[in-house]
């Protein structure tokens, strides 16, 4: 659930008080972009990443970006304070304002900012994953951005949820894995770890970015590489990433057992730990002097 706080443009107020309106036209079609970052010991984990992510995407649907990345850092610290969060995760939410016909006359900036903070949510240690056709389209000009407009991604996890699956594999239109619905995949094979390249439709999701720099320097090979279902089927390990969930090892793919969880995987988590632990030491550091 949010907390009961919410920075929106100015301001930090309680959830009851925001204001958004039928005449903010992007908020209406999906005009905007947002990210979950991560917080841990209060600190909000590899922010830096997430403001990267955000302004390439703000270029790519050309929404304009007032804001500067340490004006948004300081708002979010604001927020965690305010809700008293120590380990959840916060969305950043950047929404197009002047766009379409259904506009009102109010007064309202640009680009509305909206923070918000909630716990962390639960999830099994061993996960089932659900396949779906179509579920992303490669060739689209928005292919990796992470636009608000999610229906397809809430849409196809509820159908999931309905066939007894945790999380759903979708595929792009030439019947490649390009990701789950909130989360990136990584397969196992001949002591390689394989992940579709970002060309496949997927997200370049943080968890992802970070195994991609850090899983080399201990001697783990990792390969974007494309792959099809019959690879998930047939690998020793298959596993996902989010920053909600850090990595989670998958025990089944469409009815397709995996053994689960696997070595890798879990040297990974150690690994991506160190890291965690690493960076938000060195941050409180730096925010004591």
């Amino acid at each position: 659930m949010i907390h009961p706080y919410v920075f929106h443009n100015e301001s930090l107020l309680p959830i009851e008080k925001v204001r958004l309106s039928p005449g903010q036209a992007g908020l209406i079609c999906g005009w905007g972009i947002f990210t979950t970052v991560r917080i841990s010991r209060g600190e909000a984990f590899a922010y830096e990443r997430h403001w990267r992510r955000l302004e390439k995407d703000a270029g790519i649907i050309r929404l304009p970006l007032p804001y500067t990345a340490a004006k948004i850092r300081a708002n979010l610290h604001e927020l965690i304070r305010a809700n008293h969060v120590t380990e959840g995760c916060a969305r950043i939410y950047l929404i197009y304002n002047s766009v379409g016909f259904w506009q009102s006359h109010e007064q309202r900036p640009q680009t509305d900012l909206i923070l918000c903070t909630a716990g962390l949510p639960e999830h099994r240690e061993i996960v089932r994953l659900g396949l779906r056709a179509h579920g992303r389209h490669a060739a689209s000009p928005l292919a990796g951005v992470k636009t608000i407009s999610w229906l397809n991604n809430v849409w196809s996890m509820a159908e999931a949820n309905k066939e007894g699956f945790d999380e759903v594999v979708m595929l792009n239109e030439r019947g490649e894995v390009a990701e789950c619905t909130s989360a990136n995949i990584f397969a196992v094979k001949n002591s390689k770890i394989l992940t579709p390249p970002l060309r496949s439709g997927c997200l370049e999701g943080i968890t992802r970015g970070i195994l991609l720099e850090i899983a080399p320097e201990a001697g783990l090979s990792v390969v974007e590489q494309s792959l099809r279902p019959e690879d998930l089927y047939s690998a020793e390990e298959v596993f996902i990433t989010s920053t909600n969930r850090n990595l989670i090892s998958v025990g089944e793919v469409a009815g397709h057992s995996i053994s689960a969880p696997g070595p890798v995987c879990q040297r990974l988590c150690e690994l991506f730990e160190t890291y965690v632990s690493d960076y938000l030491t060195r941050r409180l550091a730096s925010a004591a002097r």
